[in-house]
């Protein structure tokens, strides 16, 4: 029998926004009143969301939603374009289309999401291979069969499907935002499944109450990571470390920065030899990627300019410090610095060097060079056209 529909569809929505509400206690500075207006907007933030993640496609029906990209900010990397479709593990899927030029492509099949799963520690993850594992055509053309079993007589590109995976996850991986294409892909169920249908009412309201426990779920997770990189190194310091399943060839380095007003913080590392992608941004103190459209609030192998050294020397200061490799962090003076090497030789630990903003130079080599006003309002420009230009969603 179908459910009783409540009058009032915040019926549905109030005990997880509450939840979500009580995060805030788990913040930095839980009585601040811009903190909390922050908070509601990233509340508001994954409501939007849920409505892909959950009425968009189902495993019978799939198609491509948007994941954790400008709009959604949950620590999305700024070189990825995120998608993620609703799969099933007893199907047979494939995804073709075109490669597109971008650095990297790389596929995940899990069981659970962030956001999407009560307990996180029951998400698995079971695929993790970029284009680079693959077998692409020489104008780009690409197509991969998720299945069980590989099918009889297939000789093409096939990843096995664990029983238990319920999401795929794709990254479109960006190093030269202007001048790279993104792919153009599509994703289609194998097996003889029926025509889509319209939900019952019960569908519909059972989905209403999982979209309202995503903001709970989602900063439950992600303060208790950057709480935890707090508590067990401090601040100012980097925590490497790998995950298992997405991603398991990456290696991140995460830290949580503290800086006041004419102070710069100056992160430094060796380079690995071998270095197929990385990069480094500023998150707030909410876990969302700060603003990197119209900000400087990250970098990679390709934009940044390399110490003549062989170092990497980036910056954060809440204003331009005229060098090259500015972190802007928009005006936080608290968040998390998030940096990765994929499938690198070696993994150095950068460190962090907190200095006066009047003495920087001191603490830079010599032939540092100069970003005059100019220069940098060029840089930025550039990359808000290429931001622009990329299909983010």
């Amino acid at each position: 029998m179908a459910e009783q529909i409540a009058p009032n569809i915040l019926d549905y929505l109030k005990d997880g926004v509450d939840e979500a509400l009580s995060q805030i206690a788990n913040s930095w500075r839980p009585d601040d009143p811009d903190y909390r207006a922050d908070m509601y907007r990233q509340i508001m933030m994954m409501l939007s969301y849920g409505y892909f993640a959950y009425f968009h496609a189902d495993a019978e029906h799939p198609d491509w939603s948007p994941l954790w990209n400008p709009v959604y900010t949950l620590q999305p990397n700024p070189d990825d374009i995120y998608y993620y479709a609703p799969i099933r593990g007893d199907l047979t899927y494939r995804v073709s289309g075109d490669r597109g030029t971008v650095k990297m492509v790389t596929f995940n099949t899990q069981r659970g999401i962030s956001g999407m799963i009560d307990d996180v520690s029951e998400v698995g993850g079971y695929n993790d291979l970029d284009d680079r594992d693959l077998q692409v055509g020489p104008n780009g053309e690409l197509e991969i069969i998720f299945s069980t079993e590989r099918p009889a007589g297939y000789t093409g590109n096939w990843s096995k499907l664990a029983p238990e995976a319920n999401v795929m996850m794709v990254r479109f991986r960006s190093y030269d935002w202007a001048g790279e294409r993104n792919p153009d892909l599509s994703i289609e169920c194998l097996d003889k499944v029926p025509l889509k249908a319209r939900l019952t009412s019960d569908e519909i309201l059972e989905r209403i109450r999982q979209i309202a426990k995503m903001p709970g779920r989602a900063t439950k997770l992600f303060f208790a990571m950057q709480n935890g990189v707090k508590e067990r190194v401090g601040i100012n310091v980097f925590e490497p470390v790998r995950y298992q399943g997405a991603l398991s060839k990456q290696v991140y380095w995460p830290a949580v920065f503290e800086l006041e007003d004419g102070e710069a913080l100056i992160i430094e590392t060796e380079l690995p030899d071998v270095r197929p992608y990385w990069n480094i941004q500023l998150n707030d103190p909410y876990f969302n990627a700060v603003e990197y459209v119209y900000r400087l609030s990250s970098t990679n192998g390709a934009m940044a300019k390399i110490s003549s050294d062989g170092k990497l020397r980036a910056v954060i200061a809440l204003e331009d410090p005229g060098v090259p490799n500015w972190l802007d962090p928009a005006g936080f003076k608290q968040g998390t610095i998030y940096g990765r090497w994929y499938d690198c030789d070696s993994n150095p630990t950068p460190i962090i060097k907190r200095v006066p903003l009047a003495e920087l130079r001191k603490h830079l080599p010599a032939d540092t060079p100069t970003v005059t006003p100019e220069e940098r309002d060029a840089e930025l420009r550039a990359r808000i056209r290429a931001a622009q230009r990329r299909r983010r969603w």
